[in-house]
């Protein structure tokens, strides 16, 4: 963990150098801050960022820099170096138990439209066609394998042991298993490669989407509760520094709404969005 925040140092320390050498022509809204650097996993999230809040921010003034990233683990990580300014990958269960495990002082800015997580199959063309024994892919870390096993738990082939908060539930919380499925846990980023080789697979639309397939193509979709919904994090020393509540203010605008409208379709909304 030390090697690994040394290095985001450093990368933090060339990113700020390259900074410093480059011409800047705009005046940003922020005098303070010239340049935005949002971090994002790839796919529909950095597209978010692509098409409808750099163009808002840029009118602003600001140059806005897209770092993609393929993992769970990294934007935090570089977020909290100073190498970003604000990501957009997680919602609030993951961020308070990775920033808690981790010590780090990040906050919520703002709720985004979200891919709901969903049931996948190359194999069937429906959940009615489980059989016992089948191979169930699904997120191995924490806190999205307890919306896996929701859903599960919801389609009645598992139970959970009496007590367990569904959603801190893993599989060692699984009391009954009536098709003995066989659950293999994995790597976000990894799950629709794992297709072609289960029977059934929980993938995050992020990473569905970012894999060419559609949110219609799920034999489910999760209906996600608003702690699921993914967020915009950012520093919580820089809640209310100007360039911040930029950004939350870009992602309230009509532009970024249209934007959503035209191009997500499917996504779940935020709750003042209606």
């Amino acid at each position: 963990m030390k090697t690994f925040r040394r290095a985001w140092s450093t990368l933090a320390a060339v990113t700020l150098g390259a900074l410093l050498a480059a011409s800047v022509t705009a005046h940003a809204a922020d005098p303070d801050k010239q340049e935005i650097r949002f971090g994002a996993t790839a796919g529909p999230y950095s597209d978010q960022i692509r098409y409808g809040i750099k163009p808002v921010l840029e009118k602003q003034g600001y140059k806005v820099t897209i770092v993609e990233f393929t993992d769970y683990v990294q934007p935090n990580l570089a977020l909290a170096d100073g190498v970003l300014d604000a990501n957009a990958f997680q919602h609030e269960v993951y961020l308070h138990k990775f920033a808690e495990d981790r010590n780090l002082k990040l906050s919520e800015l703002v709720k985004v439209p979200t891919a709901p997580i969903g049931i996948y199959s190359r194999k069937h063309k429906s959940l009615d066609e489980v059989k016992d024994g089948a191979t169930v892919s699904l997120p191995n870390d924490a806190t999205n394998q307890a919306r896996a096993i929701i859903l599960l738990q919801q389609l009645g082939w598992v139970t959970l042991k009496p007590g367990v908060d569904p959603v801190k539930s893993s599989e060692r919380d699984i009391a009954g298993n009536p098709h003995k499925l066989k659950l293999l846990p994995l790597e976000a980023a990894q799950l629709p490669r794992s297709l072609d080789d289960v029977d059934y697979a929980f993938v995050n639309g992020n990473f569905a989407l970012a894999a060419g397939l559609k949110l219609t193509d799920a034999l489910l979709l999760e209906k996600i509760p608003p702690y699921y919904l993914n967020l915009v994090a950012v520093r919580t020393a820089d809640l209310h520094k100007p360039y911040v509540i930029d950004i939350a203010n870009a992602y309230r605008s009509a532009e970024f709404r249209r934007v959503i409208d035209e191009r997500f379709p499917g996504f779940s909304k935020p709750a003042d969005w209606h």
